[in-house]
């Protein structure tokens, strides 16, 4: 197997962390990108030009097509383009301000986009090449006071799914990782924003945030090899869960959804008009 080269983005902490020091491991080439670039010099210390740290701030977008122009240069190829930076906003949809959906909007889309549209000519010009996007099993399913979150991962599949329709003749592959619940660092102060609060809400979110607390949480260091089975398959999949629990939840969601249409659908027929 050759080795691969990738371009990660949140390379600093949680999936980026793990996936990027994986990926070096066993040998790959990582332009590994962070906000802050001393919080990724280690890598560098470590792996010496097997890695390539590059500062990004993803809401840039002129430093997004800097960074990964210098990663295509600096290693003749790029194998993975892999969006991984995101953060959620907690608030529930009254308390969120039109400036902080925006905001978090700026980094989970936009930044991604950046990253894409920077990568794409680079990538059809080699003629291969995988794009990979996390998202969550929230981009299937949703729940209170993380809707915003939730939302952004819905518009971000949407995305990857017309994308990949888009570039496969070019011989890009797209895949969505889909995350469930992991003990990352995803729920520290780094990674969410909270919106202001109402009183109102107060006792409803402490009871979401009690059930939350219960949720069986996966380990990070066990996602590289299911990863990586992804990015080596010849015909990767669209979609893929990480994680046990996530096919159970969506499927009683979309179990829902399709019961409440079929219940429905007499009254939608009508809707349709007469034949012309």
């Amino acid at each position: 197997m050759t080795n691969k080269i990738w371009f990660i983005t949140g390379t600093s902490r949680g999936f980026g962390r793990v996936w990027a020091e994986a990926a070096l491991k066993r040998g790959d080439k990582v332009a590994a990108t962070a906000r802050k670039l001393p919080s990724i010099a280690d890598l560098k210390e470590k792996y010496g030009d097997n890695v390539l740290t590059l500062e990004l701030d993803v809401t840039n977008a002129a430093q997004a097509h800097a960074a990964v122009t210098t990663a295509h240069a600096h290693f003749g190829r790029l194998d993975i383009v892999l969006n991984n930076a995101g953060y959620s906003l907690v608030g529930t949809i009254e308390e969120a301000s039109a400036d902080d959906v925006r905001a978090m909007y700026e980094t989970n889309i936009f930044g991604a986009l950046a990253v894409i549209q920077a990568a794409l000519p680079l990538l059809r010009k080699q003629g291969s090449g995988h794009i990979i996007g996390t998202s969550s099993n929230l981009g299937h399913v949703t729940f209170p006071v993380i809707g915003y979150y939730a939302s952004s991962k819905w518009a971000f599949e949407a995305i990857h799914e017309s994308l990949a329709m888009e570039v496969k003749s070019f011989g890009i592959n797209v895949t969505i990782i889909e995350p469930g619940a992991y003990a990352t660092e995803f729920g520290s102060k780094d990674s969410l924003k909270f919106a202001a609060g109402l009183d109102v809400y107060t006792d409803f979110k402490n009871q979401f945030f009690g059930q939350l607390q219960q949720l069986e949480r996966g380990d990070p260091n066990a996602t590289p090899e299911a990863l990586f089975k992804v990015v080596d398959a010849e015909q990767p999949p669209l979609r893929f869960f990480l994680g046990s629990n996530n096919l159970a939840d969506v499927r009683a969601a979309y179990n829902e959804r399709l019961a409440t249409w079929e219940a429905w659908q007499d009254v939608a027929a009508t809707a349709q008009g007469e034949k012309n």
